[in-house]
Protein backbone atom coordinates (compact mmCIF):
# COMPACT_ATOMS: atom_id res chain seq x y z
CA UNK A 1 0.00 0.00 0.00
CA UNK A 2 1.34 3.40 -0.97
CA UNK A 3 1.17 6.17 1.59
CA UNK A 4 1.45 9.81 0.57
CA UNK A 5 3.54 11.85 2.97
CA UNK A 6 3.90 15.58 3.19
CA UNK A 7 7.31 16.85 2.10
CA UNK A 8 9.49 17.59 5.13
CA UNK A 9 10.31 21.15 6.01
CA UNK A 10 12.84 22.95 8.20
CA UNK A 11 15.94 21.22 9.65
CA UNK A 12 14.78 17.73 8.66
CA UNK A 13 14.49 18.80 5.04
CA UNK A 14 17.96 20.34 5.18
CA UNK A 15 19.42 17.10 6.50
CA UNK A 16 17.67 15.07 3.78
CA UNK A 17 18.87 17.42 1.05
CA UNK A 18 22.44 17.48 2.32
CA UNK A 19 23.35 14.64 4.69
CA UNK A 20 26.80 16.12 5.34
CA UNK A 21 25.33 19.15 7.12
CA UNK A 22 24.47 18.78 10.83
CA UNK A 23 20.88 19.55 11.77
CA UNK A 24 20.98 23.08 13.25
CA UNK A 25 20.01 23.61 16.86
CA UNK A 26 17.09 25.83 17.75
CA UNK A 27 17.98 29.47 18.31
CA UNK A 28 21.06 31.40 17.21
CA UNK A 29 24.20 29.31 16.66
CA UNK A 30 27.11 30.12 18.97
CA UNK A 31 30.04 31.82 17.26
CA UNK A 32 33.22 29.75 16.83
CA UNK A 33 36.60 31.06 17.96
CA UNK A 34 38.46 33.34 15.56
CA UNK A 35 40.96 30.66 14.38
CA UNK A 36 38.19 28.13 13.76
CA UNK A 37 36.05 30.77 12.06
CA UNK A 38 38.97 31.61 9.76
CA UNK A 39 39.45 28.04 8.55
CA UNK A 40 35.70 27.63 8.15
CA UNK A 41 35.63 30.73 5.94
CA UNK A 42 38.39 29.30 3.73
CA UNK A 43 36.61 25.95 3.35
CA UNK A 44 33.34 27.68 2.49
CA UNK A 45 35.06 29.64 -0.26
CA UNK A 46 36.44 26.39 -1.67
CA UNK A 47 32.99 24.79 -1.40
CA UNK A 48 31.52 27.65 -3.44
CA UNK A 49 34.22 27.82 -6.11
CA UNK A 50 35.42 24.27 -6.81
CA UNK A 51 33.64 22.12 -9.40
CA UNK A 52 31.40 19.54 -7.76
CA UNK A 53 33.19 16.78 -9.70
CA UNK A 54 36.61 17.84 -8.37
CA UNK A 55 37.96 15.28 -5.88
CA UNK A 56 39.20 18.10 -3.64
CA UNK A 57 35.67 19.54 -3.61
CA UNK A 58 34.27 16.17 -2.51
CA UNK A 59 36.65 15.96 0.43
CA UNK A 60 36.31 19.66 1.26
CA UNK A 61 32.54 19.31 1.53
CA UNK A 62 32.91 16.41 3.95
CA UNK A 63 35.57 18.21 6.00
CA UNK A 64 33.56 21.43 6.08
CA UNK A 65 30.59 19.60 7.59
CA UNK A 66 32.81 18.01 10.26
CA UNK A 67 34.44 21.33 11.13
CA UNK A 68 31.06 23.06 11.33
CA UNK A 69 29.89 20.41 13.79
CA UNK A 70 33.03 20.80 15.90
CA UNK A 71 32.60 24.58 15.87
CA UNK A 72 29.01 24.15 17.05
CA UNK A 73 30.05 21.91 19.94
CA UNK A 74 33.08 23.92 21.13
CA UNK A 75 31.14 26.64 22.99
CA UNK A 76 28.34 24.24 23.95
CA UNK A 77 30.27 22.15 26.44
CA UNK A 78 31.12 19.36 24.04
CA UNK A 79 34.81 19.33 24.94
CA UNK A 80 36.82 19.07 28.15
CA UNK A 81 39.04 22.03 27.21
CA UNK A 82 37.31 24.06 24.47
CA UNK A 83 40.26 26.41 24.03
CA UNK A 84 42.74 23.58 23.43
CA UNK A 85 40.27 21.67 21.25
CA UNK A 86 39.70 24.80 19.15
CA UNK A 87 43.44 25.29 18.75
CA UNK A 88 43.86 21.69 17.64
CA UNK A 89 40.94 21.98 15.21
CA UNK A 90 42.33 25.15 13.61
CA UNK A 91 45.92 23.91 13.35
CA UNK A 92 44.67 20.63 11.94
CA UNK A 93 42.61 22.37 9.23
CA UNK A 94 45.49 24.67 8.31
CA UNK A 95 47.58 21.69 7.21
CA UNK A 96 44.93 20.74 4.66
CA UNK A 97 44.55 24.34 3.53
CA UNK A 98 48.34 24.64 3.18
CA UNK A 99 48.23 21.69 0.77
CA UNK A 100 45.48 23.45 -1.21
CA UNK A 101 47.57 26.64 -1.34
CA UNK A 102 50.69 24.72 -2.43
CA UNK A 103 48.79 23.03 -5.26
CA UNK A 104 47.30 26.36 -6.33
CA UNK A 105 50.77 27.91 -6.48
CA UNK A 106 52.16 25.03 -8.53
CA UNK A 107 54.29 23.79 -5.64
CA UNK A 108 54.76 20.20 -4.50
CA UNK A 109 52.12 19.12 -2.02
CA UNK A 110 52.94 16.83 0.93
CA UNK A 111 53.28 13.16 0.00
CA UNK A 112 50.15 12.19 1.93
CA UNK A 113 48.04 14.54 -0.25
CA UNK A 114 49.80 13.99 -3.58
CA UNK A 115 47.61 11.14 -4.93
CA UNK A 116 44.39 13.05 -4.31
CA UNK A 117 45.66 16.22 -5.97
CA UNK A 118 47.05 14.26 -8.90
CA UNK A 119 43.85 12.28 -9.48
CA UNK A 120 41.30 14.86 -8.40
CA UNK A 121 39.72 15.03 -11.90
CA UNK A 122 40.09 11.38 -12.94
CA UNK A 123 36.76 10.24 -14.40
CA UNK A 124 37.26 6.66 -13.21
CA UNK A 125 37.52 7.58 -9.51
CA UNK A 126 34.24 7.68 -7.62
CA UNK A 127 33.21 10.32 -5.04
CA UNK A 128 33.53 7.97 -2.06
CA UNK A 129 37.12 7.22 -3.08
CA UNK A 130 37.95 10.93 -3.14
CA UNK A 131 36.39 11.38 0.30
CA UNK A 132 38.21 8.42 1.85
CA UNK A 133 41.55 9.40 0.28
CA UNK A 134 41.24 12.90 1.72
CA UNK A 135 40.27 11.61 5.16
CA UNK A 136 43.17 9.15 5.01
CA UNK A 137 45.67 11.90 4.21
CA UNK A 138 44.33 14.27 6.83
CA UNK A 139 43.89 11.77 9.66
CA UNK A 140 46.83 9.51 8.86
CA UNK A 141 49.43 12.26 8.58
CA UNK A 142 48.16 15.75 9.36
CA UNK A 143 46.45 14.89 12.63
CA UNK A 144 49.64 13.60 14.25
CA UNK A 145 51.52 16.75 13.27
CA UNK A 146 48.64 18.96 14.38
CA UNK A 147 48.73 17.39 17.85
CA UNK A 148 52.42 18.26 18.07
CA UNK A 149 51.72 21.77 16.73
CA UNK A 150 49.08 22.24 19.44
CA UNK A 151 51.32 20.95 22.22
CA UNK A 152 54.03 23.38 21.17
CA UNK A 153 51.58 26.28 20.95
CA UNK A 154 50.00 25.57 24.34
CA UNK A 155 53.18 24.25 26.00
CA UNK A 156 51.47 21.06 27.10
CA UNK A 157 51.99 17.32 26.79
CA UNK A 158 49.92 15.21 24.38
CA UNK A 159 48.19 13.63 27.38
CA UNK A 160 46.51 16.99 28.05
CA UNK A 161 44.75 16.68 24.66
CA UNK A 162 43.86 12.99 24.93
CA UNK A 163 40.26 13.38 26.13
CA UNK A 164 39.30 15.91 23.46
CA UNK A 165 41.23 13.96 20.81
CA UNK A 166 38.93 11.04 21.62
CA UNK A 167 35.86 13.28 21.46
CA UNK A 168 36.81 14.50 18.00
CA UNK A 169 37.50 10.92 16.93
CA UNK A 170 34.10 9.77 18.17
CA UNK A 171 32.45 12.59 16.22
CA UNK A 172 34.34 11.64 13.07
CA UNK A 173 33.40 7.99 13.38
CA UNK A 174 29.77 8.90 13.92
CA UNK A 175 29.74 10.99 10.75
CA UNK A 176 31.77 8.47 8.72
CA UNK A 177 28.77 6.17 8.37
CA UNK A 178 26.67 9.02 7.04
CA UNK A 179 29.41 9.90 4.59
CA UNK A 180 29.71 6.34 3.31
CA UNK A 181 25.95 5.96 2.95
CA UNK A 182 25.66 9.29 1.13
CA UNK A 183 28.44 8.64 -1.37
CA UNK A 184 27.88 4.94 -2.02
CA UNK A 185 25.61 4.22 -5.02
CA UNK A 186 22.18 2.83 -4.18
CA UNK A 187 21.63 -0.94 -3.88
CA UNK A 188 20.16 -1.02 -7.38
CA UNK A 189 23.50 0.17 -8.76
CA UNK A 190 25.91 -1.59 -6.44
CA UNK A 191 26.25 -5.19 -5.38
CA UNK A 192 28.73 -7.19 -3.35
CA UNK A 193 30.79 -7.89 -6.46
CA UNK A 194 31.39 -4.18 -7.17
CA UNK A 195 35.06 -3.30 -6.49
CA UNK A 196 33.95 -0.16 -4.63
CA UNK A 197 32.35 -2.35 -1.96
CA UNK A 198 35.67 -4.03 -1.24
CA UNK A 199 37.75 -0.85 -1.57
CA UNK A 200 35.53 1.07 0.86
CA UNK A 201 35.77 -1.76 3.37
CA UNK A 202 39.56 -1.91 3.22
CA UNK A 203 40.13 1.34 5.13
CA UNK A 204 39.28 2.06 8.77
CA UNK A 205 38.98 5.51 10.28
CA UNK A 206 39.30 4.04 13.76
CA UNK A 207 42.63 2.44 12.91
CA UNK A 208 43.85 5.61 11.20
CA UNK A 209 42.91 7.65 14.28
CA UNK A 210 44.73 5.24 16.61
CA UNK A 211 47.78 5.36 14.36
CA UNK A 212 47.72 9.16 14.35
CA UNK A 213 47.73 9.30 18.15
CA UNK A 214 50.64 6.84 18.34
CA UNK A 215 52.55 8.83 15.71
CA UNK A 216 51.91 12.07 17.59
CA UNK A 217 53.37 10.60 20.77
CA UNK A 218 56.44 9.39 18.88
CA UNK A 219 56.95 12.78 17.24
CA UNK A 220 56.58 14.53 20.58
CA UNK A 221 59.16 12.23 22.14
CA UNK A 222 61.52 13.11 19.25
CA UNK A 223 61.11 16.87 19.56
CA UNK A 224 64.70 17.22 20.79
CA UNK A 225 65.94 15.34 17.71
CA UNK A 226 64.65 17.43 14.80
CA UNK A 227 66.38 15.44 12.06
CA UNK A 228 64.99 12.14 13.32
CA UNK A 229 61.55 13.66 13.83
CA UNK A 230 61.62 15.10 10.33
CA UNK A 231 62.57 11.76 8.82
CA UNK A 232 59.80 10.01 10.79
CA UNK A 233 57.22 12.55 9.60
CA UNK A 234 58.42 12.19 6.02
CA UNK A 235 58.15 8.39 6.12
CA UNK A 236 54.73 8.70 7.73
CA UNK A 237 53.55 10.94 4.90
CA UNK A 238 54.90 8.60 2.25
CA UNK A 239 53.17 5.59 3.79
CA UNK A 240 49.86 7.43 4.09
CA UNK A 241 50.23 8.59 0.49
CA UNK A 242 50.69 5.01 -0.65
CA UNK A 243 47.42 4.04 1.05
CA UNK A 244 45.75 7.02 -0.62
CA UNK A 245 46.93 5.93 -4.04
CA UNK A 246 45.40 2.49 -3.44
CA UNK A 247 42.12 4.07 -2.36
CA UNK A 248 42.08 6.09 -5.59
CA UNK A 249 42.45 3.11 -7.92
CA UNK A 250 40.25 4.01 -10.92
CA UNK A 251 37.20 1.77 -11.04
CA UNK A 252 35.36 3.25 -14.00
Amino acid sequence: MTTTQQAPDGPAAQAAADPFRPVPAAGPAPKPSAPVAAVLARMRVLDATLSAADGIAVFNRVYLSVTEEIARRLPAGGFQDPSAAGELDALFARRYLAAVDAAGAGLTVPACWRPLFQLRRHPGVRPLQFALAGINAHIGHDLALAVVDTCRALECEPAALAADFERVGDLLEGMEERIRESLMPGPDLLDVADPLTHLAGSWSLEMARDGAWAAARVLWSLRGLPETAGEFAERLGSGVGLVGRCLLTPLG
